[in-house]
């Protein structure tokens, strides 16, 4: 393969961060090889997928080094990088796979960058986490990133139950290992009609977008042997049916620390019901004492 022919524009001295493919080598971007061909320093979570992405994109190296960077040795490497950054030199860190700072080790080095004064930057592209909401087929005009689960099944309900009201689809990263698992806790907590998808080995050669109730996918994929990165997408919980001296008492409550307007939004989105309307409701029922 030919060199990589890097843009005529100079690598703005700074911290950046670089998303690197999921699965697929060519979902790396333009700007991703333009930094990592002219950045003075390179550092990543795993240098041999760097440099393994680097060969096959014709990156060369002109001897410059791949330093580690992950949470075995963060304490020791940041203040090596943060005094490069210093130096005025460009430093390009690139996660494993997707964008770094999403369940990756890169948020110290981000934290100390900006304390510091010094400029940080992304090189912005692949992600499992927008991958996944993209063919979930559920909503996506609010979600919430929940990660990975505690891999004990008491934390686990635990964190689950945090999360079960959350307005919005929820987000998690899971282990093959323990999907059965989570799945069986997700309906003990979440319902078993909660609707939701399972992606697995996105922008691969096996990948595969499950889709159904909790319940459904737990069958479904019950005595699999699962292999890959996976993610869990789980539609919002269904609004709560309440009758009018409920939702009354509800707005009431909130009005004691909120303006009418922002205790109406509230209300409405717990009950599912219009803002119009409960907007209406909290000003009938007079300023808060």
């Amino acid at each position: 393969m030919s060199s990589w022919t890097q843009s005529p524009n100079a690598i703005q001295p700074g911290l950046h961060f670089v998303a690197t493919p999921i699965g697929a080598a060519r979902d790396i971007t333009l700007r991703a090889l333009d930094i990592l061909a002219g950045a003075d320093v390179l550092a990543a979570e795993d240098t041999r997928t760097l440099r393994h992405l680097m060969e096959m994109h014709g990156v060369a190296l002109n001897g410059r080094m791949v330093l580690a960077y992950h949470d075995h040795n963060g304490d020791q490497m940041r203040p090596r990088l943060i005094e490069a950054l210093k130096a005025g030199k460009s430093v390009a860190y690139a996660s494993e796979a997707g964008t770094p700072l999403v369940a990756d080790p890169g948020f110290q080095l981000a934290r100390a960058a900006i304390d510091a004064g010094l400029t940080v930057l992304a090189a912005p592209g692949p992600s499992a986490l927008l991958c996944a909401l993209s063919v979930s087929g559920l909503p996506t005009d609010r979600f919430f990133f929940a990660g990975f689960l505690p891999p004990k099944s008491a934390a686990r309900k635990t964190a689950l139950r945090e999360v079960a009201q959350v307005p919005g689809s929820i987000v998690f990263y899971e282990s093959p290992r323990r999907i059965d698992a989570c799945l069986r806790d997700m309906i003990e907590t979440l319902g078993a009609n909660r609707q939701a998808a399972i992606c697995r080995e996105l922008t691969k050669r096996f990948e595969e977008i499950v889709r159904g109730t909790l319940g459904e996918l737990s069958d479904s994929l019950a005595g699999r042997d699962l292999k890959g990165e996976i993610v869990v997408v789980v539609d919002r919980a269904d609004p709560v049916q309440a009758d009018a001296q409920t939702v009354e008492d509800a707005l009431r409550e909130a009005l004691k620390t909120q303006s009418s307007k922002d205790a109406a939004a509230q209300v409405a989105q717990a009950f599912g019901l219009t803002r119009r309307d409960l907007y209406q409701l909290a000003l009938s029922l007079g300023p808060r004492p």
